[in-house]
């Protein structure tokens, strides 16, 4: 499910802006150069942690990014790769623009991934299906141009593996001779690449791993045979395309997949043995430190059981090590690690809450608890015992850095428990600073750290910093001067207020608003997403789109209900076989409370949403009409039966349980009665288009005008690409209900 929260990436105070703000225009908000500044993304230490690696975009394109190098003891900064001058020109494959639409970076021209060479020496960057081989010296060099896809090196640098055709590769880059794993991959069959499934629910986007010494490679094989085929329109501008897409909807068969175990050149295959039911999930896969293991994360088809498998190399055998149940579903987490002494470090949602623990001889320890949230591990220092992770033990609306000794030992253990896994660790040490939102990219022995910081007043900055924390040297400082992109309006900057509000059993509901300048009331711009796996309100900087509408005198709420990521299981839990019910109650509760203010118009209140914010919009106005003045639905699901097996199954169980028809949005489309503006691309192949023509039809026979907007040609990502239309629709919407002369 796309989740359109305001996670901007991540920086410091407001400086002194001009004394008059020049007017900020929709225009301006999605021109180049960005009005957040040049925000770098996928940063990398190179193994060696001399080298900063980071995408950047062109000054004159937002959209297209090339590789920019940072020498990290001079500072020095210069452009590795230009992706205007390395590439073949040609378009995107259909798999490719699927991967990145799945990877939330459809929008992305020229270079979109990269991987260093071992060495240090090398990054590996695929450009318009090709793959070049860029020297950090400048030299670049071709290893293949032909359509490909899911391009890795392997660790120790010999070779690189990629997917053409649905078939697997490797090129040995000694001698650039190139072999096919597989041969028989088809529309059918793929080897090498994540399904769709694995992609786009499972946050798993890679389907071959190369073992630590470049000895054996694991490579996934799909087998989409058996999942039901629907007939996908594109409708474009140019005419309609219909795909046959192999979608795995709710209740109906997945894909089959096997795990496989070769040599670089395609001998002494073995299948790993996932277990007697094909019926699973292939979660994750991980290698031991020393390659004599991989270790597969096994999800059942009820998402409610995960096992942790060791499988022999050798032989595919496998052994169960871990395994962890849930009563309603197991979030995956990316926090697994295999330690040079043969422990793992995992994640596990157990008390409640996301923490952290250490596996050794079938014990489990607790490396973090208490009532917050770990959002993942960052990086592990060996040599000192340290581990470095995100997390939000401070506040949930800042998300930190923090370091532990895993192997300190838990003070309350020896009293308070005989079962280590539920004692009480130390706390962890905060390593970034209050007052902001954090990521974090840690080199692989864990002793240095890119960190990006954002806040309401500053857009993201990223530094290189020690293992202390300590700021070592800028890698993009984004400073807000008289030079910034945004310090023509800076001056009329508004910031958000945080907040809380109490939901119907007192569950504390964190919001953010932001209020213009000057008398009020003022109408109001409720924007929801509401479902699960995403959080919406944080203390980072957001799009400038959002200070636009402000501007133009439109106060901006928004609210996390109970469902949302981050407070803890409990939190979440409220959606399990009954979304659209608490989520709805929690929004309600908001507007009321929004109503009571006097800053709010109480009578010009809008709630708009994308995705699952679509169908929230939908389901708030279903359940309370006239509550608000008007509702604005992007891209939303309005039948649950039409969305993909693993999102779908993993709230609401299977369609037989009863589930799905309460959640739907379709069967209460007679009781909207307030204005309505539906916007959605026509060849979404997400939340595809049938959810918005099933809803129109249900509108029209019951007689309820509505407005529409369709984009031709475009995906679930149409308001990353036309962003302009899609806010100017909304305006013209929004100004039947408070004009605002736009």
């Amino acid at each position: 499910m796309w989740r359109w929260a305001w996670r901007a990436a991540i920086g410091l105070a407001v400086l002194s802006g001009p004394a008059t703000a020049a007017e900020l225009t929709l225009e301006r908000v999605f021109a180049s150069p960005s009005l957040s500044g040049p925000t770098p993304r996928a940063l990398k230490l190179s193994p060696d942690g001399r080298t900063a690696t980071l995408l950047k975009p062109r000054p004159d394109d937002r959209d297209r990014y090339d590789l920019w190098a940072v020498d990290v003891a001079s500072g020095q900064t210069r452009m590795l790769v230009d992706s205007t001058k390395v590439g073949t020109g040609a378009a995107l494959s259909e798999t490719e623009r699927m991967n990145r639409e799945r990877q939330r970076i459809a929008n992305v021209k020229g270079i979109a991934s990269y991987s260093w060479a071992p060495d240090s020496t090398a990054v590996l960057v695929p450009i318009d299906g090709g793959l070049w081989l860029a020297k950090v010296d400048g030299s670049v060099r071709a290893l293949t141009t032909t359509a490909t896809t899911d391009a890795q090196l392997s660790p120790k640098g010999r070779f690189a593996s990629f997917v053409r055709d649905r078939n697997a590769y490797v090129i040995d880059l000694t001698t650039g001779r190139e072999t096919a794993l597989s041969h028989d991959g088809s529309e059918t069959i793929g080897w090498g690449a994540a399904e769709f499934i694995a992609q786009e629910e499972l946050h798993r986007f890679v389907g071959t791993w190369w073992s630590p010494t470049d000895a054996r490679v694991a490579v996934e094989r799909v087998d989409e045979s058996g999942v039901h085929v629907v007939q996908r329109a594109a409708i474009g501008a140019d005419g309609t395309r219909v795909y046959a897409q192999r979608y795995p909807a709710a209740g109906t068969p997945n894909a089959v997949v096997e795990l496989w175990l070769m040599d670089p050149d395609g001998s002494h295959r073995v299948r790993a043995d996932l277990g007697p039911n094909p019926d699973i999930y292939l979660a994750r896969v991980d290698w031991a430190a020393d390659g004599s293991a991989v270790y597969v994360q096994r999800l059942s088809r009820d998402q409610k059981r995960r096992d942790l498998l060791k499988v022999d190399p050798a032989t595919g055998a496998a052994t169960t090590v871990y395994t962890e149940t849930a009563a309603t579903w197991i979030n995956l987490d990316d926090d697994f690690r295999a330690l040079d002494d043969g422990s793992v470090i995992l994640g596990s949602e157990r008390t409640g809450f996301h923490h952290l623990y250490r596996l050794a001889d079938g014990k489990l320890t607790p490396l973090t608890g208490g009532d917050w949230v770990v959002a993942g591990v960052a990086g592990i220092d060996q040599r000192s015992h340290r581990l470095f992770f995100a997390g939000f033990a401070d506040t949930v609306l800042e998300k930190h850095l923090y370091a532990v000794d895993y192997l300190a030992p838990s003070p309350r253990c020896a009293t308070d428990s005989t079962d280590p896994a539920n004692c009480l660790p130390p706390a962890p040490t905060r390593l970034t600073e209050p007052g902001g939102d954090h990521a974090v990219v840690m080199d692989k022995g864990g002793t240095a750290a890119l960190i990006t910081r954002s806040t309401p007043t500053q857009p993201p900055q990223t530094w290189l910093a020690d293992a202390s924390g300590q700021r070592l040297a800028w890698i993009e400082e984004n400073r807000l001067d008289a030079t910034h992109p945004y310090a023509p309006y800076l001056a009329a900057h508004v910031a958000p207020t945080f907040g809380t509000i109490a939901a119907a059993d007192g569950t504390p509901l964190d919001y953010r608003l932001f209020v213009p300048p000057g008398p009020g009331p003022h109408p109001v711009y409720f924007t929801v997403y509401g479902g699960p796996g995403a959080q919406s309100v944080a203390r980072t900087w957001v799009p400038p789109a959002i200070e636009f509408l402000v501007h133009r005198g439109w106060a901006v709420f928004q609210i996390d209900n109970r469902g949302a990521t981050n407070r803890g299981k409990a939190f979440e839990d409220v959606l399990y076989r009954a979304m659209g019910r608490t989520e709805v109650a929690d929004q309600l509760a908001a507007l009321a409370w929004v109503k009571r203010q006097p800053w709010a118009a109480a009578d010009k209140v809008v709630v708009n949403g994308w995705s699952y914010g679509g169908y929230m919009t939908l389901k708030l106005l279903e359940a309370a009409p006239h509550a608000f003045a008007a509702g604005i639905a992007g891209a939303p699901v309005t039948r649950w039966e039409l969305y993909d097996t693993a999102y779908t199954e993993r709230y609401l169980g299977d369609p037989a349980g009863g589930a799905y028809l309460p959640s739907d949005a379709l069967p209460d489309a007679a009781k909207i009665a307030d204005p309505l503006l539906l916007i959605h691309g026509m060849a979404d192949d997400n939340v595809v288009f049938e959810n918005s023509t099933a809803l129109m039809a249900a509108l029209q026979h019951a007689n309820r005008p509505f407005d529409l907007m369709v984009y031709p040609g475009a995906t679930h990502a149409a308001e990353a690409t036309l962003g302009v239309h899609v806010w100017q629709s909304r305006l013209r919407f929004m100004g039947r209900i408070a004009p605002t002369g736009y």
